[in-house]
Protein backbone atom coordinates (compact mmCIF):
# COMPACT_ATOMS: atom_id res chain seq x y z
CA UNK A 1 0.00 0.00 0.00
CA UNK A 2 1.69 3.85 -0.83
CA UNK A 3 2.41 5.79 1.97
CA UNK A 4 0.87 9.54 1.44
CA UNK A 5 2.75 12.16 1.81
CA UNK A 6 1.85 14.63 4.99
CA UNK A 7 3.36 18.19 4.44
CA UNK A 8 5.18 19.85 7.89
CA UNK A 9 4.02 23.43 8.37
CA UNK A 10 6.29 24.84 11.38
CA UNK A 11 4.81 27.66 12.33
CA UNK A 12 7.47 28.23 15.67
CA UNK A 13 8.63 31.59 14.11
CA UNK A 14 5.10 32.94 14.57
CA UNK A 15 2.18 31.35 16.22
CA UNK A 16 5.63 29.68 18.47
CA UNK A 17 6.86 33.02 18.85
CA UNK A 18 3.75 34.74 20.36
CA UNK A 19 4.48 33.10 23.61
CA UNK A 20 5.51 36.08 26.23
CA UNK A 21 9.27 36.52 26.33
CA UNK A 22 10.50 34.72 24.11
CA UNK A 23 10.85 37.26 21.04
CA UNK A 24 13.56 36.39 18.37
CA UNK A 25 15.45 38.95 16.51
CA UNK A 26 15.89 38.64 13.23
CA UNK A 27 19.39 36.47 13.08
CA UNK A 28 18.17 34.51 15.89
CA UNK A 29 14.76 33.84 13.21
CA UNK A 30 17.05 33.15 10.62
CA UNK A 31 19.24 30.76 12.26
CA UNK A 32 15.90 28.86 13.55
CA UNK A 33 14.71 28.99 9.80
CA UNK A 34 18.25 27.09 8.35
CA UNK A 35 17.84 24.48 11.16
CA UNK A 36 14.14 24.06 10.12
CA UNK A 37 14.95 23.77 6.38
CA UNK A 38 17.78 21.10 7.50
CA UNK A 39 15.29 19.16 9.57
CA UNK A 40 12.62 18.77 6.35
CA UNK A 41 9.90 21.19 6.61
CA UNK A 42 8.18 21.72 3.92
CA UNK A 43 6.72 25.16 5.12
CA UNK A 44 8.06 27.47 7.22
CA UNK A 45 5.73 30.38 8.78
CA UNK A 46 7.74 32.87 9.05
CA UNK A 47 5.90 35.79 10.53
CA UNK A 48 2.76 38.45 10.71
CA UNK A 49 4.51 41.01 8.43
CA UNK A 50 1.81 43.99 9.13
CA UNK A 51 2.46 43.37 13.16
CA UNK A 52 5.58 45.28 13.20
CA UNK A 53 8.60 46.55 10.82
CA UNK A 54 11.01 43.30 13.06
CA UNK A 55 8.12 40.85 11.48
CA UNK A 56 8.06 42.07 7.83
CA UNK A 57 12.25 42.09 7.91
CA UNK A 58 12.14 39.00 9.32
CA UNK A 59 10.08 37.92 6.77
CA UNK A 60 12.45 39.19 3.91
CA UNK A 61 15.34 37.97 5.58
CA UNK A 62 14.53 34.55 5.94
CA UNK A 63 12.94 34.21 2.30
CA UNK A 64 16.49 35.14 1.09
CA UNK A 65 18.34 32.74 3.91
CA UNK A 66 16.37 29.21 3.11
CA UNK A 67 15.92 27.93 -0.33
CA UNK A 68 13.86 24.48 0.28
CA UNK A 69 10.56 25.32 2.00
CA UNK A 70 7.56 27.33 0.98
CA UNK A 71 8.27 30.85 3.45
CA UNK A 72 4.71 31.70 4.31
CA UNK A 73 3.63 35.31 5.71
CA UNK A 74 0.05 35.39 7.49
CA UNK A 75 -2.68 38.42 7.22
CA UNK A 76 -6.18 38.67 8.20
CA UNK A 77 -8.66 39.44 5.40
CA UNK A 78 -7.46 42.87 4.84
CA UNK A 79 -5.94 44.59 1.99
CA UNK A 80 -3.21 46.34 3.53
CA UNK A 81 -2.40 43.22 5.41
CA UNK A 82 -2.22 41.23 2.31
CA UNK A 83 -0.32 44.33 0.21
CA UNK A 84 2.31 43.92 2.78
CA UNK A 85 2.54 40.11 2.76
CA UNK A 86 3.42 40.17 -0.48
CA UNK A 87 5.87 42.73 -0.67
CA UNK A 88 8.03 40.64 2.25
CA UNK A 89 7.65 37.64 -0.10
CA UNK A 90 9.30 39.07 -2.86
CA UNK A 91 12.18 37.08 -2.24
CA UNK A 92 10.69 34.17 -1.22
CA UNK A 93 11.66 31.09 -3.88
CA UNK A 94 8.56 29.62 -3.09
CA UNK A 95 5.97 32.57 -1.36
CA UNK A 96 2.62 31.71 0.22
CA UNK A 97 0.40 34.26 1.78
CA UNK A 98 -1.68 32.57 4.75
CA UNK A 99 -5.07 34.68 5.07
CA UNK A 100 -8.33 33.91 6.72
CA UNK A 101 -11.22 35.11 8.87
CA UNK A 102 -13.12 33.41 11.86
CA UNK A 103 -16.42 31.41 11.37
CA UNK A 104 -17.36 30.33 14.84
CA UNK A 105 -20.42 31.87 16.06
CA UNK A 106 -18.28 33.78 18.65
CA UNK A 107 -16.02 35.36 16.00
CA UNK A 108 -19.18 36.30 13.49
CA UNK A 109 -20.83 38.05 15.93
CA UNK A 110 -19.36 38.83 18.92
CA UNK A 111 -15.29 39.37 17.33
CA UNK A 112 -16.02 40.53 14.08
CA UNK A 113 -19.59 42.09 14.67
CA UNK A 114 -21.01 40.69 11.16
CA UNK A 115 -23.03 37.98 9.57
CA UNK A 116 -22.41 34.80 8.00
CA UNK A 117 -22.70 35.74 4.44
CA UNK A 118 -20.51 38.58 4.79
CA UNK A 119 -17.75 36.38 6.32
CA UNK A 120 -18.28 34.20 3.23
CA UNK A 121 -17.80 37.62 0.75
CA UNK A 122 -14.98 38.62 3.00
CA UNK A 123 -13.16 35.70 2.65
CA UNK A 124 -13.52 35.10 -0.85
CA UNK A 125 -12.19 38.53 -1.55
CA UNK A 126 -9.05 38.19 0.80
CA UNK A 127 -8.13 34.84 -1.14
CA UNK A 128 -8.76 36.25 -4.61
CA UNK A 129 -6.91 39.67 -3.69
CA UNK A 130 -3.92 37.14 -2.65
CA UNK A 131 -3.98 35.66 -5.35
CA UNK A 132 -3.31 38.71 -7.60
CA UNK A 133 0.34 38.52 -5.81
CA UNK A 134 1.03 34.77 -5.55
CA UNK A 135 -0.27 31.71 -6.87
CA UNK A 136 0.07 29.43 -3.50
CA UNK A 137 -2.59 30.94 -1.12
CA UNK A 138 -3.92 29.01 2.34
CA UNK A 139 -7.02 29.79 3.73
CA UNK A 140 -7.87 29.53 7.61
CA UNK A 141 -11.13 29.50 8.88
CA UNK A 142 -10.48 30.71 12.65
CA UNK A 143 -11.66 28.84 15.23
CA UNK A 144 -13.50 26.58 13.66
CA UNK A 145 -13.30 23.66 15.80
CA UNK A 146 -16.36 25.93 17.28
CA UNK A 147 -17.94 26.54 13.91
CA UNK A 148 -20.81 24.36 12.63
CA UNK A 149 -19.97 21.88 10.14
CA UNK A 150 -22.50 22.80 7.85
CA UNK A 151 -21.11 26.39 7.60
CA UNK A 152 -17.50 25.93 7.48
CA UNK A 153 -18.26 23.35 4.59
CA UNK A 154 -19.92 26.42 2.26
CA UNK A 155 -17.21 29.24 3.80
CA UNK A 156 -14.23 26.21 2.65
CA UNK A 157 -16.17 25.33 -1.24
CA UNK A 158 -16.32 28.94 -1.87
CA UNK A 159 -12.51 30.46 -1.11
CA UNK A 160 -11.11 26.89 -2.81
CA UNK A 161 -13.56 28.27 -6.07
CA UNK A 162 -12.00 32.03 -5.48
CA UNK A 163 -8.34 29.79 -5.44
CA UNK A 164 -7.20 28.89 -2.14
CA UNK A 165 -4.77 25.62 -2.44
CA UNK A 166 -4.70 24.66 0.92
CA UNK A 167 -7.66 25.23 3.78
CA UNK A 168 -6.76 25.43 7.55
CA UNK A 169 -9.19 24.10 9.98
CA UNK A 170 -8.02 25.32 13.39
CA UNK A 171 -8.81 24.47 16.47
CA UNK A 172 -7.74 28.59 17.45
CA UNK A 173 -9.06 27.53 21.71
CA UNK A 174 -8.11 23.88 22.01
CA UNK A 175 -11.44 23.32 22.44
CA UNK A 176 -12.23 19.90 20.50
CA UNK A 177 -11.84 16.45 21.22
CA UNK A 178 -9.95 13.74 18.97
CA UNK A 179 -12.96 11.83 17.34
CA UNK A 180 -14.85 15.78 16.87
CA UNK A 181 -11.76 17.30 15.24
CA UNK A 182 -11.75 14.23 12.65
CA UNK A 183 -15.35 13.91 12.11
CA UNK A 184 -14.82 17.48 11.39
CA UNK A 185 -12.75 17.21 9.23
CA UNK A 186 -14.10 14.19 7.57
CA UNK A 187 -17.24 16.04 7.26
CA UNK A 188 -15.32 18.50 4.68
CA UNK A 189 -13.84 15.59 2.73
CA UNK A 190 -17.24 14.44 2.05
CA UNK A 191 -19.38 17.55 1.88
CA UNK A 192 -16.74 20.08 0.02
CA UNK A 193 -17.40 19.61 -3.61
CA UNK A 194 -14.44 20.87 -4.99
CA UNK A 195 -11.92 19.55 -1.83
CA UNK A 196 -9.59 17.68 -4.31
CA UNK A 197 -8.49 21.46 -5.38
CA UNK A 198 -7.28 21.99 -1.92
CA UNK A 199 -4.79 20.46 1.20
CA UNK A 200 -6.68 20.18 4.23
CA UNK A 201 -4.78 21.33 6.80
CA UNK A 202 -4.62 21.30 10.74
CA UNK A 203 -3.79 23.73 13.05
CA UNK A 204 -4.43 22.72 16.89
CA UNK A 205 -3.97 24.47 20.00
CA UNK A 206 -3.12 22.28 23.46
CA UNK A 207 -6.08 23.99 25.90
CA UNK A 208 -7.04 20.95 26.97
CA UNK A 209 -3.95 18.69 26.79
CA UNK A 210 -5.40 17.30 22.61
CA UNK A 211 -3.43 19.19 20.71
CA UNK A 212 -1.27 16.44 19.19
CA UNK A 213 -4.34 14.00 19.44
CA UNK A 214 -6.31 15.63 17.28
CA UNK A 215 -3.86 16.69 14.65
CA UNK A 216 -3.66 12.80 14.20
CA UNK A 217 -7.54 12.44 14.26
CA UNK A 218 -7.52 15.18 11.18
CA UNK A 219 -4.35 13.51 9.86
CA UNK A 220 -6.63 9.87 9.94
CA UNK A 221 -9.48 11.48 8.62
CA UNK A 222 -8.41 13.29 5.20
CA UNK A 223 -5.87 16.53 6.48
CA UNK A 224 -2.34 16.03 4.34
CA UNK A 225 -0.79 19.22 6.24
CA UNK A 226 0.08 19.75 9.96
CA UNK A 227 0.41 22.96 11.54
CA UNK A 228 3.33 22.45 14.40
CA UNK A 229 5.68 23.92 16.51
CA UNK A 230 9.22 23.04 17.84
CA UNK A 231 8.89 22.06 21.70
CA UNK A 232 4.54 22.27 20.74
CA UNK A 233 5.32 26.11 21.96
CA UNK A 234 2.53 28.83 21.25
CA UNK A 235 -0.22 30.98 22.49
CA UNK A 236 -1.42 29.83 25.40
CA UNK A 237 -1.05 26.47 26.36
CA UNK A 238 0.68 25.62 23.17
CA UNK A 239 0.54 24.07 19.66
CA UNK A 240 1.01 20.97 18.14
CA UNK A 241 4.41 19.25 18.89
CA UNK A 242 6.47 18.88 15.61
CA UNK A 243 8.46 16.35 17.07
CA UNK A 244 5.61 14.21 18.55
CA UNK A 245 3.89 13.94 15.25
CA UNK A 246 6.65 13.39 12.94
CA UNK A 247 7.53 10.38 15.09
CA UNK A 248 3.87 9.09 15.62
CA UNK A 249 3.99 8.58 11.63
CA UNK A 250 7.66 7.54 11.92
CA UNK A 251 6.93 4.48 14.31
CA UNK A 252 3.07 3.85 13.89
CA UNK A 253 3.80 2.39 10.09
CA UNK A 254 0.61 0.64 9.72
CA UNK A 255 -1.13 4.72 9.22
CA UNK A 256 1.71 4.66 5.92
CA UNK A 257 1.88 8.15 6.18
CA UNK A 258 5.52 10.14 5.61
CA UNK A 259 7.03 13.15 5.84
CA UNK A 260 10.36 14.97 4.59
CA UNK A 261 11.49 15.04 8.28
CA UNK A 262 15.38 13.95 9.47
CA UNK A 263 14.07 12.43 12.91
CA UNK A 264 18.11 12.80 13.69
CA UNK A 265 17.54 16.71 13.50
CA UNK A 266 15.02 16.84 15.54
CA UNK A 267 16.95 16.89 19.32
CA UNK A 268 19.58 19.81 17.91
CA UNK A 269 16.80 21.76 16.75
CA UNK A 270 14.86 21.04 19.81
CA UNK A 271 17.34 22.33 21.75
CA UNK A 272 18.45 25.29 19.88
CA UNK A 273 14.81 26.56 19.71
CA UNK A 274 14.98 26.21 23.85
CA UNK A 275 17.98 27.89 24.05
CA UNK A 276 17.50 31.00 21.64
CA UNK A 277 13.86 31.33 23.18
CA UNK A 278 15.33 30.83 26.56
CA UNK A 279 11.70 28.65 27.23
CA UNK A 280 13.36 25.30 28.78
CA UNK A 281 11.56 22.04 27.78
CA UNK A 282 9.66 20.47 30.25
CA UNK A 283 11.45 17.33 31.62
CA UNK A 284 8.52 14.91 30.80
CA UNK A 285 8.32 16.38 27.15
CA UNK A 286 7.67 13.29 24.89
CA UNK A 287 10.33 12.70 22.16
CA UNK A 288 12.61 16.16 23.58
CA UNK A 289 12.41 16.23 27.25
CA UNK A 290 15.50 15.47 29.69
CA UNK A 291 13.07 12.59 30.77
CA UNK A 292 11.79 11.09 27.24
CA UNK A 293 14.05 8.29 27.42
CA UNK A 294 15.12 8.16 30.97
CA UNK A 295 14.72 5.06 33.23
CA UNK A 296 14.81 4.91 37.19
CA UNK A 297 12.72 1.73 38.24
CA UNK A 298 14.73 -1.31 38.42
CA UNK A 299 12.52 -3.68 36.56
CA UNK A 300 12.87 -0.65 33.87
CA UNK A 301 16.59 -0.72 33.76
CA UNK A 302 16.65 -4.35 33.61
CA UNK A 303 14.37 -4.64 30.99
CA UNK A 304 16.17 -2.00 28.64
CA UNK A 305 19.42 -3.42 29.16
CA UNK A 306 17.96 -6.84 28.23
CA UNK A 307 16.81 -5.25 25.11
CA UNK A 308 15.76 -1.78 24.63
CA UNK A 309 12.72 -2.20 22.95
CA UNK A 310 11.00 -4.05 26.14
CA UNK A 311 10.74 -0.28 27.16
CA UNK A 312 11.12 1.86 24.86
CA UNK A 313 9.62 2.46 21.45
CA UNK A 314 12.02 4.72 20.09
CA UNK A 315 15.52 4.38 19.75
CA UNK A 316 16.61 7.50 21.37
CA UNK A 317 19.58 7.85 18.51
CA UNK A 318 16.55 7.72 16.17
CA UNK A 319 16.22 11.64 17.13
CA UNK A 320 19.68 12.82 17.72
CA UNK A 321 20.44 11.68 21.16
CA UNK A 322 22.89 9.42 21.74
CA UNK A 323 21.94 7.01 24.91
CA UNK A 324 18.79 6.81 27.00
CA UNK A 325 19.57 7.86 30.51
CA UNK A 326 20.07 5.22 33.36
CA UNK A 327 18.84 7.35 36.71
CA UNK A 328 19.98 6.21 40.15
CA UNK A 329 17.07 6.02 42.38
CA UNK A 330 16.06 3.66 45.62
CA UNK A 331 14.24 1.64 43.05
CA UNK A 332 17.27 0.79 40.86
CA UNK A 333 18.16 -2.47 40.75
CA UNK A 334 21.88 -3.98 40.56
CA UNK A 335 22.26 -4.26 37.03
CA UNK A 336 21.64 -0.54 36.51
CA UNK A 337 24.21 0.03 39.57
CA UNK A 338 26.59 -2.48 37.85
CA UNK A 339 25.86 -0.36 34.22
CA UNK A 340 26.69 3.26 35.68
CA UNK A 341 30.20 1.50 37.86
CA UNK A 342 31.41 0.45 34.93
CA UNK A 343 31.02 3.53 33.41
CA UNK A 344 32.96 5.27 35.73
CA UNK A 345 35.62 2.61 35.29
CA UNK A 346 35.08 0.41 37.96
CA UNK A 347 34.19 -3.57 38.04
CA UNK A 348 33.23 -5.98 40.95
CA UNK A 349 32.92 -9.35 41.92
CA UNK A 350 29.39 -10.24 42.44
CA UNK A 351 30.28 -10.46 46.15
CA UNK A 352 31.67 -6.88 45.63
CA UNK A 353 28.98 -5.84 44.07
CA UNK A 354 26.45 -7.15 46.30
CA UNK A 355 27.91 -5.18 49.21
CA UNK A 356 28.01 -1.60 47.35
CA UNK A 357 24.68 -2.28 46.60
CA UNK A 358 23.59 -2.72 50.13
CA UNK A 359 25.48 0.73 51.02
CA UNK A 360 23.56 2.27 47.25
CA UNK A 361 20.64 1.28 48.91
CA UNK A 362 20.84 3.05 52.45
CA UNK A 363 22.01 6.52 50.30
CA UNK A 364 19.28 6.48 48.46
CA UNK A 365 16.56 6.08 50.45
CA UNK A 366 18.21 9.21 51.76
CA UNK A 367 18.61 10.77 48.55
CA UNK A 368 16.53 11.50 45.50
CA UNK A 369 19.25 10.55 42.76
CA UNK A 370 22.48 8.97 43.34
CA UNK A 371 25.19 11.15 41.06
CA UNK A 372 28.48 9.65 39.72
CA UNK A 373 30.37 10.97 43.00
CA UNK A 374 28.17 9.33 45.67
CA UNK A 375 29.24 6.05 43.51
CA UNK A 376 33.09 7.05 43.25
CA UNK A 377 32.54 7.44 47.24
CA UNK A 378 30.77 3.99 47.71
CA UNK A 379 33.13 2.24 44.99
CA UNK A 380 36.41 3.50 47.07
CA UNK A 381 37.15 7.14 46.14
CA UNK A 382 41.22 7.03 46.80
CA UNK A 383 41.06 4.14 44.31
CA UNK A 384 39.89 5.93 41.35
CA UNK A 385 42.72 9.21 42.34
CA UNK A 386 45.46 6.93 41.89
CA UNK A 387 44.32 5.91 38.41
CA UNK A 388 43.21 9.42 37.56
CA UNK A 389 46.75 10.93 35.94
CA UNK A 390 45.10 14.79 35.80
CA UNK A 391 45.32 17.06 38.35
CA UNK A 392 44.38 21.02 38.57
CA UNK A 393 47.53 22.12 40.48
CA UNK A 394 46.57 26.37 39.88
CA UNK A 395 43.88 28.46 38.15
CA UNK A 396 44.32 32.11 37.61
CA UNK A 397 41.20 34.01 36.05
CA UNK A 398 41.22 37.60 34.83
CA UNK A 399 37.53 38.77 33.68
CA UNK A 400 35.58 41.76 34.23
CA UNK A 401 33.04 44.26 32.45
CA UNK A 402 35.24 45.88 29.43
CA UNK A 403 37.46 42.71 29.60
CA UNK A 404 38.29 39.60 27.35
CA UNK A 405 38.26 36.59 29.95
CA UNK A 406 41.83 35.21 30.56
CA UNK A 407 42.51 31.86 32.40
CA UNK A 408 45.79 30.55 33.03
CA UNK A 409 46.02 26.94 33.60
CA UNK A 410 48.80 24.54 35.20
CA UNK A 411 47.81 20.69 35.38
CA UNK A 412 49.71 18.15 36.59
CA UNK A 413 49.38 15.15 33.65
CA UNK A 414 51.19 11.72 34.13
CA UNK A 415 53.43 13.74 36.58
CA UNK A 416 54.91 16.84 34.58
CA UNK A 417 53.04 19.80 34.99
CA UNK A 418 51.83 21.99 31.94
CA UNK A 419 50.64 25.40 31.85
CA UNK A 420 48.50 27.19 29.23
CA UNK A 421 46.83 30.86 28.85
CA UNK A 422 43.43 31.08 27.09
CA UNK A 423 40.70 33.35 26.26
CA UNK A 424 37.14 32.64 26.35
CA UNK A 425 33.62 34.34 26.29
CA UNK A 426 33.54 33.78 30.04
CA UNK A 427 35.77 32.43 32.88
CA UNK A 428 34.77 29.40 32.80
CA UNK A 429 35.11 28.96 28.90
CA UNK A 430 38.70 30.55 29.37
CA UNK A 431 39.40 28.09 31.90
CA UNK A 432 38.36 24.83 29.78
CA UNK A 433 39.46 26.18 26.43
CA UNK A 434 43.65 26.32 28.74
CA UNK A 435 42.75 22.68 29.87
CA UNK A 436 41.92 21.76 26.07
CA UNK A 437 44.88 23.40 24.28
CA UNK A 438 46.92 21.66 27.18
CA UNK A 439 45.28 17.89 26.22
CA UNK A 440 44.78 18.50 22.75
CA UNK A 441 41.60 16.59 22.32
CA UNK A 442 38.91 17.04 20.44
CA UNK A 443 35.61 16.85 22.60
CA UNK A 444 32.24 17.88 22.81
CA UNK A 445 30.38 19.52 26.28
CA UNK A 446 27.16 17.72 25.88
CA UNK A 447 25.52 18.97 29.59
CA UNK A 448 26.53 21.66 32.09
CA UNK A 449 25.03 21.24 35.25
CA UNK A 450 25.15 23.86 38.09
CA UNK A 451 23.55 23.43 41.22
CA UNK A 452 23.43 24.96 45.05
CA UNK A 453 23.57 22.75 47.51
CA UNK A 454 21.88 24.84 49.98
CA UNK A 455 21.56 28.67 49.67
CA UNK A 456 23.61 31.40 49.76
CA UNK A 457 26.36 33.27 47.73
CA UNK A 458 28.84 31.87 50.11
CA UNK A 459 27.75 27.96 49.11
CA UNK A 460 29.10 24.85 48.00
CA UNK A 461 28.06 24.91 44.38
CA UNK A 462 28.06 21.04 42.77
CA UNK A 463 28.74 20.90 39.07
CA UNK A 464 27.84 17.93 36.19
CA UNK A 465 29.44 17.64 33.38
CA UNK A 466 29.10 15.33 30.19
CA UNK A 467 31.71 15.56 27.77
CA UNK A 468 31.31 13.70 24.14
CA UNK A 469 34.36 11.95 22.88
CA UNK A 470 33.82 9.66 19.93
CA UNK A 471 30.32 9.17 20.07
CA UNK A 472 31.52 8.04 23.82
CA UNK A 473 29.67 10.31 26.70
CA UNK A 474 32.04 10.85 30.17
CA UNK A 475 30.48 11.91 32.87
CA UNK A 476 32.94 14.65 35.67
CA UNK A 477 31.62 16.05 38.53
CA UNK A 478 33.35 18.25 41.51
CA UNK A 479 32.34 21.08 44.00
CA UNK A 480 33.61 24.07 45.19
CA UNK A 481 32.67 27.44 46.93
CA UNK A 482 34.23 28.50 43.82
CA UNK A 483 32.11 27.72 40.57
CA UNK A 484 34.79 28.08 38.42
CA UNK A 485 37.38 25.75 40.06
CA UNK A 486 34.27 23.18 40.53
CA UNK A 487 33.73 24.11 36.56
CA UNK A 488 36.87 23.37 35.56
CA UNK A 489 37.59 20.26 37.99
CA UNK A 490 34.31 18.36 36.41
CA UNK A 491 35.80 19.23 33.43
CA UNK A 492 39.43 17.60 34.49
CA UNK A 493 37.36 14.58 35.96
CA UNK A 494 35.75 13.59 32.70
CA UNK A 495 38.73 13.80 30.64
CA UNK A 496 40.64 11.54 32.83
CA UNK A 497 38.30 8.98 31.52
CA UNK A 498 39.56 10.07 28.05
CA UNK A 499 43.31 10.80 28.46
Amino acid sequence: MAKDRVYIFDTTLRDGEQVPGCQLNTIEKIEVARALEELGVDVIEAGFPISSPGDFNSVVEISKAVTEPVICGLTRAVKKDIEVAAESLKFAKRPRIHTGIGTSYYHIYHKLNSNPDEIVERGVEAVKYAKSFVEDVEFYAEDAGRSDNKYLARVVEAVINAGATVINIPDTTGYTLPDEYGKKIKYLVDHVPNIDKAILSTHCHNDLGMATANTMSGVINGARQVEVTINGIGERAGNTSLEEIAMIMKSRKHLNLISNINPKKIYHTSRLVSTLMRMPVQPNKAIVGRNAFAHSSGIHQDGVFKRRENYEIINPKTVGINESSILLTARSGRAALKHRLEKLGYTFSKSGLNSIYEEFIKLADSKKEIVDEDLKVLAGASARDIKRNLHLHNLQVVCGKGTTPVATVTMEWDGKYHTITSEGNGPVDASINAVKDILKKKVRIEEFLIQAITRGSDDMGKVHMQVEHKSVVYYGFSASTDIITASVESFIDAMSQIV
